[in-house]
């Protein structure tokens, strides 16, 4: 609580007068906390309330009338005299010669020998022409009507200061609870200035953390940009390790393999290099263990494709196209990291392969051998007439003339069609000549075998051309035998010119799809059928000469045993008729031209011209030559004039059969026959 003593001098009840040489102002004095001896705040609690002022601070002095400090003020104008200076009322009272009174006895001994500076100093006092006793008592008599004054005010204030009691009670109250408040705040402030210094000293630790790393940032992209490529180099991605570890093997695992052996390239010749790094050797011991299990992959990969090729019924050509061709990265690659293992994969593909060809080969033989042939012996030689052991022995054949091409050369056309399917010849009932099945078995031998060579080549990139031709005869050695043991049945038994003839032409021109399909390998094959192919027309040729040789000789040099193209049983001693050898002469002699001329083959197969140096115009000069004689013994029975008549329409006849055939050959027999026909006057 608020007493009225704190607004008083002195501790005295208000309707006490004030005490002697005192004086009082009109006015209430204010309580102010800034007072000379006013004893300094607590630290602690800077809000506190300053209305509750000792009393003694509120009198005035009578020596000098200064004014106070400015309220609010902090200041503290505190002069703590020198312990030597002579009291400044006792000089005035040796000044003045009396004493002078002094206003703050009642402070006690809390005011000894403490002298308070006035706030205000008057540095010009004026006497008025008086002296300093009459100023001096001028001032008494001044202050004590003041004080007399003062004391009037200060008892009505006091009176009304009590009525206003309860109103200073609760304006103490709200400052004190301003004070709690402001206290709590300055809690608070103090908290928020803490905790802006604590933040702001961690903003201060993340600009130098952030600086430290921006500095380690450039030092770290300036190494990857020097380290970079090299690391880049040596190491391996996991998508790549786990790809060929544990992937499909399909074109994506052959990215990866490829990128596993660009590594292992750099790795070894790093590894080999004057340069040792570290990294190198850590990595080398990983990249072999990943190398290997790629082998292995592979090695499981090639064994299960080529167990596939030995399943019934498989057609070889699409696991080799979709399985082997495709992926022919992986055999460089296993040849490349482990070369024995992949001899041994490629020694099982050959045995594989070998067996696959010989197999098919052998059903498609034996298919073939199932069509029934035309038989051509030697009873349908040139010269020799039917006889009932020959006709009976081709009772069971339909009839056929083995002596005329007709339209058998029309397979050189089909020459570049497809073989005939093993399925079609076994059901095919119709008889055809031995050229059909020699054409489809080497048609679809040479097919395959240009495929598989194609094939080596392709897949065996790191093999060289000798080492391909040595794989290539290794698997279709037994297959190379079959065929010519085929072709050996075929014409064994046969004297049919016309057929082996055709059979040269269809293996040259087989010779020239090897050529364009640029297979070497199987020209020993090729090469191998003509040389059975020739001997055997040779030997047939030389069937037809003889056998026109024993029919001249079987001629009588008196008789005229000429039979008439036209009637052949009839008399014909004075017929000039053809013979009905020259019939048979003449068609056989066409075909031989057609087949046997360079161009007429060129013609029709649009390839080059086969060789000239062939046994065909030899043989059939020997022919020629026979039958000449034929003729000219046969035409001894006639009489002049009329031989030659006879003479003359057996060439005529010749030369109207092979009239329209080209050719070299043809050409040069037309000029022989037709020399021989103008020659005949003579007779």
């Amino acid at each position: 609580m608020w007493g009225l003593d704190r607004f008083s001098g002195h501790s005295t009840p208000s309707g006490s007068p004030p005490p002697q040489k005192r004086s009082f102002s009109p006015a209430p004095r204010r309580p102010s906390h800034l007072g000379p001896g006013l004893a300094a705040r607590p630290p602690h609690n800077p809000r506190s309330s300053s209305l509750n002022v000792s009393g003694k601070y509120n009198a005035s002095t009578t020596s000098l009338n200064s004014p106070r400090l400015p309220n609010g003020s902090g200041l503290k104008q505190q002069i703590t005299p020198p312990a030597d200076l002579t009291n400044p009322l006792k000089l005035l009272e040796e000044i003045v010669g009396r004493p002078v009174a002094d206003e703050d006895e009642g402070h006690g001994e809390e005011g000894q020998g403490q002298w308070e500076k006035p706030a205000d100093l008057v540095e010009d006092v004026h006497f008025g022409g008086r002296s300093i006793h009459n100023f001096l008592e001028d001032e008494d008599e001044r202050h004590d009507i003041g004080d007399l004054d003062s004391y009037d005010n200060t008892a009505q204030s006091a009176m009304e200061y009590e009525r206003a009691k309860d109103k200073f009670e609760d304006l103490h109250r709200s400052i004190l609870a301003c004070d709690d408040v402001l206290k709590s705040v300055e809690v608070s402030l103090t908290n928020f200035q803490k905790d802006l210094g604590a933040v702001s000293a961690e903003i201060e630790t993340l600009q130098s953390r952030s600086t430290t790393m921006n500095i380690k940032l450039e030092n770290r992209k300036v190494v990857e940009k020097l380290l970079g490529p090299a690391v880049e180099e040596i190491c391996v991605s996991p998508t790549i390790v786990k790809q060929i570890s544990e992937g499909p093997i399909d074109h994506a695992w052959i990215k990866a393999l490829e990128e596993l052996d660009k590594r292992s390239k750099t790795i070894e010749h790093k590894f080999k290099g004057p340069d040792k790094v570290l990294a190198v050797s850590e990595v080398k011991p990983l990249l072999e263990d990943l190398t290997n299990l790629a082998i292995e992959r592979i090695r499981d990969f090639l064994v299960s494709q080529i167990k596939a090729l030995r399943s019934p019924s498989i057609n070889a050509q699409i696991i080799q196209e979709r399985a082997f061709i495709a992926y022919k990265d992986l055999y460089a690659f296993l040849a490349k990291h482990h070369a024995q293992l992949a001899d041994e994969i490629a020694q099982a593909y050959i045995n594989t392969m070998r067996w696959y060809y010989l197999s098919h080969f052998t059903r498609y033989r034996m298919a073939l051998e199932k069509i029934t042939l035309y038989t051509v012996d030697k009873h349908d030689a040139l010269g020799d007439q039917m006889n009932q052991r020959g006709a009976a022995s081709k009772s069971a054949q339909p009839a056929h003339d083995a002596l005329s091409l007709g339209r058998r050369i029309d397979i050189l056309k089909r020459a570049s069609s497809s073989a005939l399917s093993s399925h079609v010849a076994e059901q095919s009932k119709a008889p055809t000549y031995l050229e059909t099945p020699f054409y489809a078995f080497n048609t679809a031998l040479i097919d395959n075998a240009s495929f598989e060579y194609s094939f080596l080549t392709s897949f065996f990139t790191n093999l060289s051309f000798h080492v391909v031709s040595q794989h290539f005869n290794s698997i279709f050695a037994p297959t190379f035998a079959l065929g010519n043991a085929f072709t050996k049945h075929l014409i064994d038994t046969s004297y049919d010119c016309l057929g082996i003839l055709l059979c040269v032409r269809l293996n040259q021109h087989l010779a020239f799809e090897l050529q364009r399909r640029k297979c070497p390998v199987a020209d020993g094959y090729v090469n191998g059928t003509n040389m059975l192919l020739w001997p055997r027309f040779q030997l047939a040729m030389d069937v037809h000469v003889e056998s026109v040789r024993r029919s001249t000789a079987s001629l009588s040099g008196g008789s005229r045993a000429t039979l008439s193209l036209m009637n052949s049983s009839a008399d014909s001693k004075g017929s000039t008729a053809p013979h009905v050898l020259t019939q048979r002469f003449g068609q056989f002699l066409q075909g031989i031209l057609a087949l046997g001329s360079n161009e007429n083959i060129a013609s029709v197969t649009g390839e080059a011209a086969p060789s000239d140096a062939e046994p065909v115009g030899r043989s059939l000069e020997r022919l020629r030559g026979e039958f000449e004689a034929f003729l000219m013994k046969s035409s001894k029975g006639l009489v002049q004039g009329r031989r030659g008549r006879f003479l003359g329409n057996n060439y005529s006849l010749v030369l109207t059969i092979v009239g329209d055939t080209g050719g070299r050959l043809a050409k040069e027999t037309r000029e022989w026959f037709e020399q021989a026909k103008e020659g005949v006057g003579e007779y």
